[in-house]
């Protein structure tokens, strides 16, 4: 009854990460009690498999006892897991993280809380992300859902297969997204979805593709008490999972050669200089709206160079939760179909997508918009060893070359940036993270930025996870709009 009581009190505390950790211990104190003897030494090596676990800032300080029962003390909030535990290196991002995640799970909404869950599945099994697949099986099966759609789509009810084809051109190409594929879930004879509906599972969608990229991009590894983590079980935590395989993180070989053989010390000294140099020229002389179009053209066709794997067959447990496993990532630029260029000045977040997701659905709007505010905005002001570093340009940088690659354009930015402030190295990663981040290697991780911090690699991940959610938003909001017109 005692545990009870302190699960309940999680529900009504702050989500700030100070509180939660503080509740964490009282749970600590009380499963000690009656539950201690079900607590064993995790296996792993920490949440990441890319992150020494003394660079995980709250893991540090808490001992071991704490870290396991983290999993159990959040699980009313949807867990602080290993995502979290990593994201705990930026707590200002993590609290709005788990507001938008606790929002879009345990909240009101229109669709039903085991259908949320379900989304989270088909979502995640898109980038073949095992990890994310059973965090929302195992939330499935808790709400009472059926176990028999685990066992594939096919087996789900006919209206959540019906957002098969929205998912899979939303995580891979939502450049083709038209009002066709909003009007035939909207207006389907049986089975169709209302437009609140839709935004909930839309942004349901993104969520966990990006999501996806952040799990791989920081190569988390899988939970102590599911069957991949296998050492903390407790009667109150299902250990079913879904998928018998970990997430594959450093298991492919890069292909790519390392271009980078300069001292890393000089690379950062490098790397500041050149923002300085674009800083002036940019007060002496601004570039033509001509000549911004032909950089971005081109930065565009020179995002094709960087590698882009074949097509992994899934494992069979994955697969089975869509439909095309033949179907994938192909970028903008090489795309066989004409698609023109989104220009961010006739449909962006801030002025479009903002208020049409806040219109139907409550909150949530607001909530994304932070979330996306403080990712961007994110600085300590420092670059490795330096102190008193403005990184905004960087930050600009990272941001625009991911919408880049999903065909937005800001007509306001100059692309030349890109190529001066982002090496070849950090593109082939940005690039595999955001498009293909089941092929994520630690090798590339630890070859872009080598003198960095640890956190000023995850802030990298941030960014790349809400820079690439905004821009399937933005399709999907954007064809939603088409359809109401």
């Amino acid at each position: 009854m005692r545990l009870a009581t302190a699960v309940d009190t999680i529900k009504e505390a702050s989500l700030s990460v100070n509180n939660l950790l503080k509740i964490c211990n009282q749970c600590n104190r009380l499963c000690m009690e009656g539950l201690g003897k079900n607590i064993r030494r995790a296996l792993g090596d920490g949440p990441s498999c890319f992150i020494p676990e003394k660079e995980i800032p709250h893991l540090a300080k808490e001992d071991e006892q704490t870290r396991a029962l983290l999993h159990v003390a959040i699980a009313p909030l949807g867990r602080l897991d290993n995502v979290a535990l990593v994201m705990t290196s930026h707590p200002q991002f993590l609290e709005s993280f788990l507001k938008t995640q606790y929002h879009l799970h345990h909240l009101d909404g229109p669709l039903p809380y085991h259908y949320r869950h379900y989304i989270g599945i088909m979502a995640a099994a898109m980038p073949r992300c095992t990890y994310l697949v059973n965090f929302n099986a195992d939330c499935f099966l808790q709400l009472g859902g059926d176990p028999k759609w685990l066992n594939g789509l096919e087996f789900a009810p006919q209206k959540l297969q019906n957002l098969g084809e929205l998912n899979k051109v939303l995580a891979h190409r939502p450049w083709l997204i038209t009002k066709e594929h909003i009007e035939q879930l909207l207006k389907a004879e049986e089975n169709s979805w209302s437009l609140a509906e839709l935004i909930q599972a839309i942004v349901l969608l993104t969520h966990y593709h990006s999501l996806a990229s952040f799990t791989f991009g920081c190569g988390i590894n899988p939970e102590t008490y599911s069957e991949n983590g296998h050492t903390f079980l407790s009667p109150a935590v299902s250990n079913y999972c879904v998928c018998d395989i970990a997430n594959g993180n450093g298991g492919l070989e890069e292909t790519t050669t390392n271009h980078t053989t300069s001292d890393p010390l000089c690379e950062v000294e490098v790397l500041m200089k050149k923002m300085k140099r674009l800083q002036e020229c940019k007060e002496e002389e601004e570039a033509s709206q001509e000549e911004m179009a032909t950089r971005f053209e081109k930065e565009k066709t020179e995002s094709m160079l960087f590698t882009e794997y074949e097509e992994n067959l899934p494992t069979r447990n994955i697969s089975q939760h869509f439909e095309d496993a033949s179907y994938g990532y192909r970028g903008f630029a090489r795309c066989r179909e004409h698609v023109p260029t989104f220009r961010a000045q006739d449909f962006c977040w801030e002025d479009h997508g903002f208020s049409l997701v806040n219109r139907l659905y409550p909150d949530v709007g607001q909530l994304l918009d932070e979330t996306f505010q403080i990712a961007y905005s994110l600085t300590y002001n420092t670059m490795a060893m330096h102190n008193d570093v403005d990184t905004s340009m960087l930050r600009r940088a990272i941001w625009n070359y991911v919408h880049c690659m999903f065909g937005i354009r800001y007509d306001d930015y100059d692309y030349g940036e890109i190529n001066q402030l982002l090496d070849h190295n950090f593109k082939v990663y940005i690039k595999t993270v955001v498009c293909s981040p089941e092929n994520t290697t630690k090798r590339m991780y630890d070859g872009f930025w080598r003198q960095f911090k640890h956190s000023e690699k995850v802030h990298v991940n941030l960014l790349l996870m809400e820079a690439r959610m905004q821009a399937e938003l933005l399709y999907a909001l954007r064809a939603i709009t088409r359809y109401m017109t």
